[in-house]
């Protein structure tokens, strides 16, 4: 086995701050310089960001003597709620990598790898696509790899980028960390320096009866599982039924374009987790929490299933372009509502049908975004004569039955099979027109039908030329008395 730690040491300021640009002109307005502190009053300093690094705040620093260095500090404190979800948000994104992970909380992650290499053709490609994706989900960690899980988190726990896959020389290196990391009680790593044991190595080289006599079995089961010498199960990561993640604002956002920054982290997330399934969204929901007004629901519905973190973005781009904002947004929680199992794709040289349908649900799922879903519609044909009722709205895509198509396209209203000329704009009511203002270039077509439902109609229809040249579809009705009525233009040529 092969295992990949993620060890995220400012995951307690990240939850804060990875919903928010670094950048002004991204997230829309500054940040103060933050600070995360824990503890009861008074409290310290946890961990701060680069500016108030800058200003002089350190780890450890009374918050009070924090803010005499930087009167703007803006201070949370540490939410260990929030870290677990962010961790667990993460184990369902590191599924798509493989379906082994396990949650070593308070601050990583362990990824079995071993038999997905091949898959992600070697180490260095993976461990490069699990950074990138961190990156961009606004996470700092640091990777190490080793045959257990238990020397890898040790590793990575030292900040110590390293990868060994074989025990022998995953030994050689382990015993030389010092015993910080080691999952035992601060009373033994303190009881343990004042004996003089400074390393691992040394730990070890002790009488392992009497080391078990005075601090118990824990640290000699912990060094073996990490050293190889016995087995090391991690149960693994059990993830929800669906998808759900909480991104929490450093400071109130007022509008809606800086949101996206942290909207497209969500997305990269549920992109993740789709991924690892095997599935697509087809319906996800995004609500934008104030404070003390209810959240804002923004949905978004796509009529194909997908999980392209491109494409989601730009249906929630145009989605969020159309929202107004009631107050101040304070966080930003996704829903996954409905996932279905996208089928296998095989990819092809030359472009196929699949592809350009792909390529038109796409554009009509960004239309629909920027529109609204009443606005986008398909056409369908319907066995009728009358042009007028001859199509109905349909869902995009939808096609018509090749009755229904030869019934519409007939000449004579009665199913002949001469094809006739259409218009592809058809007036919704009929324009009236002088017969002398029209040339006619072919025709007449007569179309007799509706005597059963009352609107009866009995045409005939020409393809005729207007004065400034404009090519059109026009028709003279009879009345019932068979006498001849006015002439109307119902449809224009392209």
């Amino acid at each position: 086995m092969l295992w990949l730690a993620l060890h995220l040491p400012l995951l307690p300021l990240e939850v804060f701050l990875r919903g928010h640009a670094d950048t002004p002109e991204e997230s829309g307005s500054a940040v103060p310089p933050f600070a995360v502190a824990e503890g009861h009053p008074p409290r310290r300093i946890l961990l701060p960001d680069r500016k108030a690094l800058h200003c002089g705040v350190q780890p450890g620093m009374g918050v009070s003597a924090a803010y005499g260095l930087a009167p703007d500090l803006l201070v949370r404190s540490r939410d260990i709620a929030q870290e677990t979800a962010a961790l667990e948000g993460l184990a369902l994104w590191a599924e798509q990598f493989t379906p082994v992970v396990h949650v070593a909380e308070p601050d990583a992650l362990l990824l079995e790898i071993g038999g997905c290499l091949r898959l992600f053709e070697g180490l260095e490609n993976l461990t490069a696509l699990v950074r990138e994706g961190l990156s961009a989900l606004g996470f700092t960690a640091t990777l190490a790899c080793a045959p257990t899980p238990t020397g890898a988190l040790l590793f990575a726990r030292h900040r110590l980028e390293t990868a060994f896959t074989d025990l022998p020389t995953l030994r050689v290196h382990l015993a030389r960390l010092p015993l910080d990391g080691l999952d035992v009680t601060p009373a033994t790593l303190t009881a343990l320096r004042d004996m003089g044991v400074r390393t691992l190595g040394e730990c070890l080289r002790l009488p392992r009866d009497g080391l078990a006599r005075r601090f118990g079995p824990a640290l000699l089961v912990t060094l073996d599982r990490a050293f190889g010498h016995r087995p090391d199960p991690r149960a693994p990561f059990v993830p929800p039924p669906r998808f759900r993640s909480r991104l929490t604002l450093p400071v109130p956002v007022p509008e809606v374009e800086p949101l996206l920054f942290g909207a497209r982290r969500l997305v990269g997330e549920l992109a993740g987790f789709l991924t690892g399934r095997g599935a697509g969204v087809t319906r996800f929901l995004f609500r934008l929490e104030h404070d003390g007004r209810p959240a804002t629901g923004i949905p978004i519905e796509l009529s194909m299933p997908s999980r392209d973190a491109t494409h989601l973005n730009a249906l929630v781009r145009e989605r969020f372009s159309r929202t107004m904002l009631p107050a101040p947004v304070e966080a930003m929680v996704l829903d996954c509502e409905e996932t279905m199992q996208l089928a296998p794709r095989n990819f092809s040289l030359f472009a196929s049908d699949a592809t350009g349908t792909e390529q038109r649900t796409a554009l009509v799922e960004r239309l629909r975004a920027r529109l609204g879903r009443e606005a986008i519609h398909g056409l369908a044909l319907v066995p009728e004569h009358r042009p007028e009722l001859a199509f109905r709205e349909a869902e995009p895509g939808t096609t018509s039955t090749p009755e229904s198509a030869g019934a519409v396209g007939s000449v004579g209203g009665m199913g002949s099979a001469v094809a006739s000329p259409r218009p592809l704009w058809l007036l919704s009511k009929p324009e009236p027109v002088a017969e002398a203002a029209l040339t006619f270039l072919s025709g007449p077509e007569r179309i007799e039908s509706g005597w059963w439902d009352g609107h009866d109609a009995r045409r005939d229809y020409f393809i005729a030329q207007r004065r400034n040249g404009a090519l059109v579809w026009a028709y003279r009705e009879h009345a019932p008395d068979g006498s001849t009525m006015k002439w109307y233009i119902h449809g224009l040529f392209a």
